[in-house]
């Protein structure tokens, strides 16, 4: 009885952890689109007001260098968090769901031999 209470609060643990986590992304995401928006807006606003035409303004390199480097870490934050299945595979929820489960499953025979 003691293994199987165990067992379901370090499920939990883990669960709650990877909730945690995905809720860390979500705030990161927003975070990115906030301040990603506030600066391109002061960024084209102020080379506007320098006499530049709205296109040159709109496509100069620095509008979007922060977006492109910061995307970067966004791009690696979530293929860490979600895996590549999140992107590529239309039954990644299914497949991950089983996975889990699988090495749950290879957990539970491995503390039982002990």
């Amino acid at each position: 009885m003691f293994t199987i209470d165990y067992n379901q609060e370090n499920e939990y643990l883990r669960a709650k952890k990877r909730v945690e986590e995905i809720k860390d992304f979500y705030k990161h995401l927003s975070v990115y689109l906030i301040i990603n928006i506030f600066i391109s807006t002061m960024k084209i606003r102020r080379n506007l007001l320098n006499g530049e035409s709205f296109e040159e303004a709109f496509f100069d390199f620095g509008t979007f260098a922060v977006w492109i480097f910061w995307g970067i870490g966004i791009l690696f934050q979530a293929i860490r968090l979600f895996g590549t299945d999140y992107f590529f595979g239309k039954d990644w929820e299914n497949k991950k769901i089983r996975e889990l489960m699988r090495e749950e499953e290879n957990k539970k025979r491995k503390v039982q031999r002990s």
